[in-house]
């Protein structure tokens, strides 16, 4: 199978290049610039893609590529940084500048194989400050900004192509098309040799069964996600009932959730560990207001309660775990990527049981995890539902934590996904759900006079989390979700909409 590498300048979006490529049926990976020559040597390397960068290629100590790397006839698209560094590295200019910033106006000059489809004038994202001034010897310019910066160039001999704007966000309309253009039309990649995640299954199921020894057991952390749900199914398949799903209830779950969990893997044939230790995670978080605090208080607290239970399993040697791509760069592990968030997945569980850690999803995106969970039949209900954060409804509660915020919470988010499915709105959106605070509002209930809670709702439209904007819903249906809540939730006069995109915000309040 041939791939792309992608060079990652520490940049959060050099996931998104690899997972647009990969849509564009070309398997990516990413690499380190230090490592950029030595990954692309390899023979079934067909690609190299340079990513954005926080840094500025004109200041001095910032991150570069050997420049023979260009020098090896292989296809290279350089990306924002990666634009301004090729150029750089071949004999361009580069100029400071005011730069340019969010949706911006480029006219094509040169319909290439790269900007193939694109009309005259297309709508790009931009966020640069420095920018190319002059282009290298041998290259063309092929689109200019609406503020005169040279927005693409392509050498007229070689395969060397390069963008400001970046075209992996989807604020690019036609950036998926780019990459579509540059793995077919410029790398040559043919249908039959196109990455689809499901042809994996049997390599996935296969390298379990080689790296779990005879007899060893094998833990799953399941929460009924889908990611958590995919491992189970795929360690069960590879060693039968060796797989060992424990189910830890924190009490923090949606609305009917942990019996539908049950009911699940009662379907699948896989036997569950059900642990209740509600009372004992909701006793803990009581009075916490700081967010990483509860997010800190339920890591351990999971860990003890997991850790107790996974003990008493013989011969577990092995604990797996649905972790992801965005868990990784979201959880700082990439170098050069800020820590968002903690507690994606609780990371002291295997030095805690002295346990060998399974990641079988660890290089895929959640779109190719929902497609593998469909490849193996898992309904629909349960590949398409709402991501769902590892601390529960703890992370959607500002202020102190209650258990009378708890209960609104739960209730006001389940009536946010019935309207929503009511409405065939559900599988449309990325994530739906209410936030409530300590925030207050008089109301009337009853021709009385009543003090309660504001209920923010957040419904925002995604492709990986890694960007989202909010969703433009009908009126009718925000007014239906408000007045049942209002109705239906004791104790709240309020609801608001947050319509706040990522970034800046987060997708999750805390």
């Amino acid at each position: 199978m041939r791939r792309a590498v992608v060079v990652n300048f520490g940049g959060q979006y050099a996931h998104l290049i690899a997972r647009r490529l990969r849509e564009a049926g070309l398997y990516s990976e990413l690499v380190w610039p230090e490592e950029a020559l030595e990954a692309a040597r390899a023979q079934d390397v067909a690609a190299v893609v340079l990513s954005g960068g926080p840094a500025s290629v004109l200041e001095p100590n910032s991150p570069g590529v050997d420049p023979d790397l260009f020098k090896l006839n292989k296809p290279i698209l350089g990306i924002c940084y990666g634009f301004q560094l090729m150029a750089r590295e071949l004999g361009g200019k580069l100029a400071r500048g005011p730069g340019e910033y969010g949706n911006t106006e480029i006219r094509v000059l040169v319909k290439d194989e790269l900007l193939s489809g694109f009309e005259e004038r297309e709508v790009v994202w931009m966020s640069h400050g420095d920018s190319v001034a002059e282009v290298p010897p041998g290259f063309q310019v092929t689109a200019v900004s609406e503020r005169g910066y040279i927005a693409a160039m392509k050498a007229v001999d070689k395969p060397l192509y390069g963008v400001q704007f970046h075209p992996e966000v989807a604020h690019t309309p036609k950036g998926k098309q780019l990459f579509k253009n540059f793995v077919e039309n410029i790398v040559g990649i043919r249908s039959e040799e196109r990455w689809d995640p499901v042809r994996t299954v049997p390599q996935i199921i296969e390298e379990i069964r080689r790296t779990v020894g005879p007899g060893e057991r094998v833990i799953i952390g399941v929460s009924g996600g889908i990611d958590s749900t995919v491992v189970a199914l795929l360690v069960a398949k590879a060693i039968g009932d060796r797989a060992v799903p424990i189910f830890v209830n924190h009490g923090l779950f949606r609305e009917g959730e942990p019996e539908e969990v049950l009911q699940l893997f009662q379907r699948l044939g896989i036997r569950v560990i059900y642990v209740d230790a509600s009372e004992e995670f909701l006793r803990r978080l009581d009075g916490v207001e700081d967010c990483e605090e509860r997010r800190r208080i339920i890591g351990e607290t999971f860990i003890d309660v997991f850790a107790k239970t996974a003990s008493q399993v013989s011969n577990a040697r092995w604990l797996a775990q649905g972790t992801l791509y965005p868990d990784v760069i979201e959880s700082g592990a990439v170098k050069g990527a800020d820590k968002i968030k903690s507690h994606h997945n609780v990371g002291g569980l295997p030095a805690r049981l002295d346990f060998k850690l399974l990641e079988p999803l660890r290089n895929f995106y959640k779109d190719e995890v929902r497609a593998i969970g469909k490849a193996l039949g898992l309904p629909d209900d349960v590949v398409y539902r709402h991501p769902f954060p590892g601390p529960g409804l703890a992370v959607r509660i500002m202020g102190q934590f209650t258990r009378e915020k708890l209960d609104i919470v739960r209730r006001a988010s389940k009536i946010v996904e019935e309207e929503l499915k009511a409405s065939g709105l559900y599988y449309r959106v990325w994530q739906a759900f209410a936030v409530v605070g300590d925030d207050m509002w008089v109301g009337v209930k009853g021709d009385a006079r009543s003090v309660g809670h504001v209920v923010t709702i957040r419904i925002v439209e995604s492709e990986d989390a890694m960007t989202a904007d909010w969703a433009k819903l009908d009126w009718r249906v925000l007014s239906r979700i408000a007045q049942r809540i209002v109705s239906e939730v004791p104790k709240v006069t309020m609801v608001a909409y947050a319509i706040t995109p990522k970034p800046p915000a987060t997708i999750e309040p805390c």
